[in-house]
Order: C-alpha cells, then structure tokens, then sequence
C-alpha cells in the first residue's frame, strides 16, 4: 500500500501566510491604489497652493466619514452609491456602458412610492411588492434601452442616456402634481403609512439616523452578480462578451438577446436602490433627492475603478462614499470646500485610465517590434515570417477588414471577422 503522508501543519500554514502576503503584495503595488496614492497627491498640491493645510483637510476626511458616528454616516450613504456602481458593472463587465441610470433609479423609486401609498395589502406584504415594483420599472426601461439598439440600431450609449431625461422629467411631474403633499411648499409626496418601510439598525441619532436593511439587499445583490459570474453559463457569455465582440461571436454567444438581459438586470437593479432610498427615511419620494447627489455617476466610477468586478464595485463604493461624506467634515473643520472631493474621484479616475492607456500602447508596439515574432508564428521557406494560423495571408497581402486578430492598435479592430482558412 501506498503512504499517505498528511501534510504538515507548519507547511499549511505556511503557504496560507504566503498566499495572504502574495494578496497584499498585489492589492498594495496595484494599478487601483497607484491612482488613488497619485490622486490624493495632486488633491494635496492643490490644496498647497491655496495656502491650506493638506494634513489638516486628509485628516477632517477620514476622521468624519470613519470615526465615532461617521462610519453610520458613510454607511447610509454608501447605499445608493454601491448600489449604483453594481448595477452599472453588470452591462460594465460586457463593455456595454448604462449611462441611463438616473431614470432608472428615479423609475424605481416612483414605482415603489406608488405602492407604497396606494397598496391594500398589509404593511410587509406592501413593502415586498413596492421593492419589485421598483425592480421592474428600472428593469423594463432599460430593457427599452437595450431595445433600442439592437432592433433599431440606436447606440446603447446615447440610448439609455437619452431616455433618462423623459423618465426624470414624468416623475418630477407626478411629484408636483399628483403625487404633491398637501399644503406642503416642497416638491414631495406623501409620507408612506406606517410599517411600509424598511427597518433600520437604531443608532444614538434618533429617527432617520440608522443604517437600512436595504444594504444588504444591496450587498446580496453584489453576492449574486459574483456567482452567476462566475459560475453559470451566463457569466461565460458575459466575460467572452467583455473580451470583444469578435470573440464572442466565436463562441457562439447571442448579442442581442444578452445586452437586453444584462440591461434589465442593471436597470431592475437601479430600481431596486431607488425603491430602497424611498422606503427609508424620510419614507417620501422627493423631487431632484435621487439625481441632485448624482448617485448614478458616482457609482459608475466606482465600477470604473474597480474594473466592474462584483466585489471590488462593493470597497469603491464605500471608498467614494467615505470621500463624499468626509468632505462635508472638512469643509465644516477646515473651510476646504467639499468639491474637492469630487477632484479627487476625477483625478484618481483619469490616473487609471492613462495608467490602463499606456499600459496597452505599449504591449501593443512590443508585439510590433521588426524581427518580432508573436508565440505561435512559424518562420516560412517562401518569404517573411507568417503572423496568425497556418494558411493565412500574410501581413499586408489580405484585403482591409481581414487582418488575423491582435494585429490592430487598440480601439481599431475591425468589424469583419479575420480569415483563418486555408486556400
């Protein structure tokens, strides 16, 4: 009989050690923490010529939005923003970008609003169904979107961005008109009947102050992106979707039929926030509450910056959350206007996208190198050195658009599949 020898305690624990040093190694050195070092850096050259006091503004930052009560604060406020940047990384992920997230999420919110005060079922049952309410109104109008695109060819860009404005501008209406409170001299509804609304971990604020349930609707919906990712036969379209369009071609995926599904979901998603954000307090839907803070595009650089990953979306959201509800801090401790905040979200962004430019570039013009030959090519008897599969042309005897794959600067591929046939 053969030996089993069980492994050793100390070697387990040894390459457990390793594993978390290699993940720290990687997360410390990562192109994500280099912008967001270069963004804080540029942040405190600003603030250094205008004779302020970086330490002193950093420090208002982290000591509001972390410390004592506001770690509550930022994580109240991470729940339309983590929420936003998970349901713009689902089409993300595919490299379909949903810049109709404002609609969606006001669609949402007016969807549970109207449930909300008009249900006759009991309290718990009526907050169920104004949650899906809120589902399906950002779920189908995003669907719209998608269909948009691929039955009329309208770009999915300028369509859900498009779309947003009329889907705004209804809910502002029905705000004013016939959903308006009473004698009120604000824009707002109703306030919701007791019980149909989410509940909350109770804090020493007093009503209002604690932290909704609804982040964790919003972290399950986050859990559920990862898995179906990762897991089932959708997340394979989707990732060979986000490889290019070509190459999921290749493998047989159906474009169509997947941007309306992936836009659903994100749109059902922005709902989902918008139905949570009125189920919490104040318990109304309010005009300009959900587009003023501009959740939408915030979210979208929290997805941007954690390159749509289900998981990394969730800490950039919370990281721009943190950012957004310390600069208020600094701007009462220290007079920095809060705006610079938003300077940073943009510099740290702008620094991954030139890191992430470069970075292509310049693999780019290595695989272009005279006397380079890409792994796979063979050397021929018959002229210069073949670039692709054998029996292709070539380079510059195939006719434009039929050029083997890879051979193209970035953001020039063309639409018409290579040729990998023999003659």
């Amino acid at each position: 009989m053969t030996d089993h020898k069980r492994p050793s305690p100390a070697l387990g624990a040894s390459q457990g050690a390793a594993a978390v040093l290699g993940f720290a190694r990687r997360a410390v050195f990562s192109p994500v923490t280099a912008a967001i070092v270069a963004g804080f850096v540029v942040g405190a050259i600003i603030l250094a010529s205008t004779g302020a006091d970086p330490f002193a503004a950093y420090q208002a930052i982290f000591e509001t939005s972390l410390g004592g009560e506001g770690i509550s604060d930022t994580a109240t406020k991470s729940i339309p923003i983590v929420g936003m940047a998970v349901a713009l990384a689902i089409p993300l992920r595919a490299g379909l970008v949903n810049l109709g997230g404002d609609g969606q999420l006001v669609l949402g919110a007016l969807g549970a609003a109207v449930v909300g005060l008009y249900s006759p079922f009991p309290a718990p049952v009526t907050v169920v169904l104004a949650l899906l309410a809120g589902i399906l109104a950002g779920g189908l109008w995003a669907a719209l979107a998608a269909l948009l695109e691929t039955a009329c060819g309208v770009p999915l860009l300028v369509s859900s961005l498009l779309m947003s404005y009329p889907a705004i501008s209804l809910v502002s209406y029905l705000i004013r008109f016939q959903l308006l409170e009473e004698g009120s001299g604000i824009p707002q509804s109703e306030r919701l009947p007791d019980g149909v609304r989410l509940p909350e971990f109770a804090t020493d604020g007093g009503l209002g102050t604690g932290i909704s349930i609804g982040i964790f609707l919003i972290l399950a919906a986050a859990l559920v992106f990862a898995f179906v990712e990762a897991r089932t036969s959708a997340g394979f379209e989707l990732r060979m979707t986000g490889r290019g369009a070509r190459f999921s071609a290749y493998a047989g995926v159906d474009r169509p039929r997947l941007t309306i599904r992936l836009m659903f979901a994100s749109g059902g998603l922005a709902g989902l926030v918008g139905a949570i954000m009125v189920l919490g307090f104040p318990y109304r839907l309010t005009d300009g509450a959900l587009t003023t803070p501009a959740y939408t595009w915030t979210g979208l650089l929290a997805a941007l910056l954690a390159a749509a990953s289900p998981l990394g979306t969730i800490v950039a959201g919370f990281f721009f959350a943190a950012l957004t509800v310390g600069g208020f801090g600094m701007e009462q401790e220290t007079a920095v206007p809060q705006q610079l905040t938003s300077v940073l979200q943009a510099v740290i962004i702008l620094f991954l996208a030139v890191r992430t430019g470069v970075f292509a570039k310049a693999a780019w013009l290595r695989g272009r190198r005279p006397g380079r030959i890409p792994p796979g090519s063979e050397p021929s008897a018959a002229g210069p050195p073949r670039i692709g599969p054998r029996g292709a042309e070539p380079p510059g005897t195939a006719a434009p658009g039929t050029e083997p794959p890879g051979n193209e600067p970035p953001g020039t591929e063309s639409s018409v599949p290579a040729e990998t046939g023999g003659r």
